[in-house]
């Protein structure tokens, strides 16, 4: 299977890299193809919502030309996605965030006879990491990707938080198990 992971932190090297690392390394040694796309060096602008998108239901047809155009093409042409990202204030990072704003344009007909998606069948999953407990910090990240999995009309192959992280080097065995688990679930579940 090849398989993309959006890193949707600033840092290269932080808890979330380094947890992402741990489910890649996972995939690559089942023998999948594995590319990151690390999100905070593209230029992904904010979803417009002009609806021009939708004039084009078979492709992406965003008027904007950033590099969101060419992540999205990406992640149509792989089997799987992983979402990584940081807990911002609640919620995913600006760096994914828009990302997953603009997946507006993958989608027609939502709500309505004929829903079609993109990324229909597609496995994504979701890892996120943060400070606090799950509880009044992250449950409604969760929900959110929930219905955006559903939206998509993806197939909802995995999903992780690891709390309390303070620095990469602190992260326990039993976070780079949960890793492991989060790798074969996405391209197992």
């Amino acid at each position: 299977m090849r398989i993309i992971t959006l890193l949707g932190s600033a840092k290269k090297k932080g808890n979330t890299a380094t947890v992402l690392n741990w489910v890649e390394e996972e995939l690559e040694s089942m023998g999948h193809d594995v590319e990151r796309i690390y999100l905070n060096n593209k230029s992904i602008q904010g979803c417009l919502g002009c609806a021009k998108c939708r004039e084009t239901p078979d492709e992406i047809a965003c008027v904007q030309k950033d590099d969101a155009i060419h992540v999205m093409e990406q992640m149509i042409s792989s089997d799987g996605t992983l979402y990584a990202s940081p807990v911002y204030f609640w919620g995913f990072s600006a760096q994914i965030k828009a990302l997953i704003d603009r997946g507006f344009s993958l989608v027609t007909n939502y709500h309505r006879p004929g829903h079609t998606s993109l990324m229909e069948g597609k496995r994504i999953g979701l890892l996120v990491t943060g400070a606090g407990t799950y509880e009044d910090n992250t449950e409604g990240l969760f929900t959110s990707f929930d219905r955006i999995a559903k939206y998509l009309l993806a197939r909802k192959s995995g999903e992780l938080y690891v709390d309390g992280c303070t620095v990469p080097a602190e992260l326990s065995k039993d976070v780079k198990n949960k890793a492991i688990d989060l790798a074969r679930s996405l391209v197992g579940g």
